[in-house]
């Protein structure tokens, strides 16, 4: 039997399961424990970082949207004391260079773990005028289990150019957010 589910019909149905099988207990039990004090900022804990090679720019030109180009990623390094392993070749860095000194950045690219498994990674950010570096916004799709931390994490990226035109390279430090610990709290 084929039974097909709208959006709205899918969370009414949530809706409902959670009001009549959850005990409010529980569902107030589970927020306070969840959620952060109010006052508590999240902490950034360094993760890992990459040095990332590049090859030439690709110059597409001026469109109305600005002057695009992309970067092809050569591959690299991955270190750290969360993650190990290297960065394949493949992968693209979209620049769109916005007229004003800024420009978008849109990396996709993937990731090998020591262990072989295969880590995407799309990194956005921007860059202005003659900056040392920038921060960059990164979401990691990786498989479930060891590496769920990735897919669900907060992260912040610094980029830094570390290479020469002849070798063109890129540095960026991923910091993940994380709950300050506060005292004297009980959790």
């Amino acid at each position: 039997m084929n039974i097909r589910f709208g959006f709205r019909t899918l969370a009414l149905l949530a809706a409902a399961c959670f009001v009549t099988c959850t005990p409010l207990s529980s569902v107030a039990q589970s927020a306070s424990s969840t959620m952060p004090a109010a006052d508590a900022p999240p902490q950034l804990e360094f993760a890992f970082e990459e040095v990332v090679t590049l090859d030439k720019a690709v110059v597409v030109g001026d469109t109305l949207f600005g002057h695009r180009q992309y970067i092809p990623i050569t591959g690299g390094s991955v270190t750290g004391p969360k993650l190990k392993g290297k960065v394949l070749p493949g992968g693209w860095d979209w620049q769109l260079g916005l007229g004003n000194s800024c420009a978008s950045l849109s990396a996709d690219y993937m990731l090998q773990a020591e262990d072989g498994t295969i880590i995407n990674v799309s990194n956005k950010g921007l860059l202005c005028g003659e900056a040392d570096g920038a921060f960059t916004r990164p979401v990691f799709e990786a498989p479930k289990e060891a590496y769920d931390w990735l897919t669900r994490g907060t992260f912040v990226g610094v980029l830094t150019v570390v290479g020469d035109p002849a070798h063109p390279a890129v540095r960026i430090r991923f910091y993940q957010a994380k709950q300050s610990q506060t005292t004297g709290s009980g959790r």
